[in-house]
């Protein structure tokens, strides 16, 4: 039945009204704002507003309703676009997984797999982060530096597959996240470091096991990295005990005769650092910390320089004893990496790794001091003789610098194949340092951070020929550089209540410590200027290390 037109329709009664109609007179408007007062945030009249189904799921990266591609935010995007990151395959991992941790993470690229996937990835995911973790521990825990341990981490899980990977290594603890996908939740496992020991040959073996990982020629898998890893842990040391007690003698007889030392200050400086490594591997068996080790280890060699001062022999040098004695116990390793962390950007090991060589020199001071002072009360005539590298016999300082380089790596279990080329490395930072020294007339600081430079171009390039860590190269061989004399007297003008001058000695040796460190660091940085590295499309050379710009 069709509806009524709408004037047929009949009009509403006058009397057809609610019994709740106000009474005239009354302002409708105000009486309705009153009864209904509305809040400030009420949708305005007019505005229309998207429905959205409830049975779509949206992801959580799906652009919000209210964005306008036409009228979208300004981009941070370089005005040349983003570059290409390109991993040229003919340089080594440790330049190509750098310059993966010096890229940002949208930018990373993803490398294809050198190892075979696992049939049951998702069960293959926890054991290839374990193994990774395994690996790092062990680098870490050998004085590696943090962003080489990161690299080496990189590595392991690129080679497996794992391409989304985040490493975090700290003094003590390190971390990795790995997220399978954008909606997936990370996968993340972290490792405590306890125990930090010196075995460069055991350094060696994992950084053979990650460069076979990262090979694709070598077919590893994870049970074979896994039985490899633990051959690696069980190795015992390549020297035994007594030949690293004869090489901590030959070190500080070495370092005496490089002060100026003859044939019995030599004797006198091996005889007091031997004691003095027996009696810190005796505190080592009985659980002392280590900063007790290094106040018993630095007694002896500053007991026997005052024992030659009070005995009054003229032709022999007490203070090159002494030094000689502080060579041996100066941890040239920890500061090196500190300060090697610290300018790579890893600020928080950094400074827990220069924290520790502080607390290892307080130490030795402690011993040295408590003897000196001993010394002192006794007029043992103790006079500061010698300023730092005085004596003129070049040929014998030369041989003395590398038989010191060769005790220090036998003292860091360095690999036998190795010992050759530190030594000649440290033989030849020394002829740097006496060039520039003596011959040319350059302050002792610049020379050392020169010789410790050049230590540090041929460690790093020694390194990649032999696909091994630069620390074998480079640690030992900056042991003739080591500022001992400056130490040295520095604590004899404090123990005299000289603390201007001793303070002023100290702080050239703080100064002569950096210098080694920077240079060792600049010159493995230029080391890789000459290698074919990794470079973006759009670059010409290698990614800096800089994370940030300043703001």
């Amino acid at each position: 039945m069709a509806e009524p037109e709408e004037e047929d329709r009949k009009p509403q009664s006058d009397e057809a009204h609610s019994a709740f109609a106000p009474v005239g007179g009354v302002d409708q408007t105000a009486e309705a704002e009153e009864d209904h007062p509305s809040s400030e945030f009420t949708i305005p009249t007019g505005l229309r507003i998207p429905q959205v189904p409830e049975d779509n799921e949206s992801s959580a990266f799906t652009p919000p309703q209210t964005y306008d591609a036409r009228q979208q935010p300004p981009a941070f995007t370089p005005p040349g676009g983003v570059p290409i990151v390109r991993l040229t395959k003919e340089a080594p991992w440790q330049d190509r997984m750098r310059t993966m941790l010096r890229t940002p993470v949208a930018e990373r690229p993803a490398p294809e797999p050198t190892q075979k996937r696992e049939d049951d990835e998702g069960r293959a995911v926890p054991r290839v982060l374990d193994l990774t973790l395994r690996i790092g521990e062990l680098l870490l825990a050998g004085g590696e530096g943090a962003e080489d341990v990161e690299a080496a981490m990189f590595a392991v899980t690129h080679s497996y597959g794992l391409d989304r990977c985040e490493p975090n290594v700290t003094f003590t603890l390190i971390a990795i996240s790995y997220q399978p996908s954008l909606v997936d939740d990370p996968v993340t496992a972290s490792r405590t470091v306890r125990r930090r020991g010196t075995d460069y040959t055991r350094l060696a073996a994992v950084y053979q096991l990650v460069d076979d990982i990262s090979s694709e020629d070598v077919e590893v898998s994870l049970e074979e990295a896994y039985r490899r890893l633990a051959e690696v842990r069980r190795n015992r040391h390549p020297y035994p005990g007594w030949a690293l007690t004869a090489a901590a003698g030959l070190l500080a007889g070495s370092a005496s005769v490089l002060v100026g030392g003859d044939v019995l200050v030599f004797v006198a400086a091996a005889l007091g650092a031997m004691l003095g490594d027996r009696l810190a591997w005796l505190c080592a068996g009985r659980g002392l910390p280590e900063f007790y080790q290094f106040v018993v280890a630095a007694m002896p060699p500053a007991a026997m320089g005052v024992a030659i001062s009070l005995l009054d022999m003229p032709d022999v040098k007490a203070s090159a004893v002494i030094t000689g004695g502080l060579f041996a116990l100066i941890p040239g390793r920890a500061l090196v990496a500190g300060v090697q962390d610290g300018l790579t950007g890893y600020y928080i090991t950094a400074a827990a790794r220069l924290l520790e060589v502080g607390y290892l020199i307080v130490g030795i001071v402690c011993g040295v001091l408590m003897v000196l002072y001993l010394g002192v009360t006794l007029d043992a005539g103790l006079n500061p003789e010698t300023s730092i590298h005085t004596s003129d016999r070049p040929w014998i300082q030369i041989a003395a610098s590398m038989a010191l380089s060769l005790a220090f790596a036998i003292l860091l279990q360095q690999e036998r194949s190795t010992v050759l080329l530190v030594t000649l490395n440290g033989g030849v930072a020394w002829v740097v340092y006496g060039a520039l020294a003596r011959a040319g007339d350059i302050s002792p600081v610049a020379a050392t951070a020169v010789a410790a430079g050049l230590v540090g171009l041929f460690g790093q390039l020694l390194s990649r020929y032999r696909f091994a860590s630069a620390l074998p190269f480079v640690t030992a061989a900056i042991g003739p550089l080591l500022p001992g004399s400056a130490t040295y007297f520095g604590l004899l003008e404090i123990a005299r209540n000289n603390l201007n001058p001793g303070l002023a000695s100290l702080s050239k040796a703080a100064a002569l410590a950096l210098a080694i460190a920077i240079g060792v660091n600049l010159g493995g940085e230029l080391s890789r200027l000459f290698l074919k590295a990794p470079a973006a499309q759009d670059q010409r050379g290698r990614r800096a290390a800089k994370r940030t710009r300043g703001f």
